[in-house]
């Protein structure tokens, strides 16, 4: 979704800002006009955060960080929580949104429901974004547009995977939770996300999935995405467990600044997929 003021950029700037924001942590990246990332930067806060929270580490940040003083042609701020569900176009009727969410989510009288329409694969996102920190965007910038990490997650899946035979289960991780998207035949059969804390956490999740589904550890494929490595003790459990493990892509080619280390393709997956 988008929400503009009468503010508009007249500097002729042409960079472009996507944060990410989540109750655990923080990530953004800057590209130029050449498409190029000039700075990819991330913020583990260790522990969940309120919204308010969050927003004074915003606060910060804009205020501190040299790269946030550009001018920015174009922001984007993205979602990451737990607060959605996805819903088929065939059933979706923007007067019930917090119908599709009261199931899942609990909704208070107060709280902004919003949604993005995928409209390619017949799908809409339900979400409740952070009014707080909307409104910071709002009145620092004027002009942005928001999303759920989700609807960023599951479009870059399915279009990848549009011809696929195959069934396959992607995980896709962040600091303390994670999401699982399941397409089969390039059709999405289960979207969900979960809190972990523990390796066994994460695996127990998978193979309830994988159960639930009737999938068989054996034969399916796992894909894994986002801040994960083959260090990492989710990997190595998973790789125990699961015959057919392995690292996904994004979809798109990003060039990255001389100064800055160099991203794996599957890392900030949802940060750096729609550019």
């Amino acid at each position: 979704m988008t929400q503009t003021s009468k503010k508009s950029n007249i500097s002729g700037a042409k960079y472009i800002l996507s944060i990410q924001v989540s109750l655990n942590g923080l990530s953004f990246c800057i590209i130029n006009s050449d498409k190029e990332v000039i700075s990819l930067e991330q913020d583990n806060f260790g522990i969940s955060l309120s919204p308010e929270q969050v927003l004074e580490k915003i606060k910060y940040i804009f205020d501190h960080n040299h790269h946030l003083k550009l001018d920015f042609d174009t922001v984007e701020v993205i979602y990451q929580n737990d607060l959605y569900t996805c819903v088929p176009k065939a059933l979706f009727d923007k007067e019930l949104l917090k119908d599709y969410l009261k199931y899942n989510v609990k909704v208070f009288e107060n709280d902004f429901i919003a949604y993005d329409e995928l409209d390619q694969h017949e799908i809409a996102i339900v979400y409740i974004p952070y009014t707080n920190i909307n409104n910071y965007f709002f009145e620092t910038f004027g002009s942005f547009t928001y999303k759920h990490a989700s609807t960023i997650l599951i479009d870059s899946i399915l279009s990848k995977e549009k011809n696929s035979e195959t069934t396959r289960v992607f995980a896709h991780m962040n600091s303390k939770s994670f999401d699982i998207v399941v397409v089969t035949k390039g059709k999405l059969l289960l979207n969900n996300s979960y809190i972990y804390e523990t390796n066994e956490d994460f695996l127990y999740y998978i193979m309830f999935t994988a159960e639930q589904l009737r999938l068989n550890p054996e034969e399916f494929q796992l894909i894994l995405l986002g801040d994960i490595s083959k260090d990492s003790t989710c990997y190595k459990i998973a790789h125990k467990y699961i015959r057919h493990v392995d690292f996904g892509s994004r979809n798109n080619t990003i060039k990255t600044s001389e100064t800055l280390p160099l991203i794996d393709d599957h890392q900030h997956f949802v940060l750096l997929s729609h550019f």
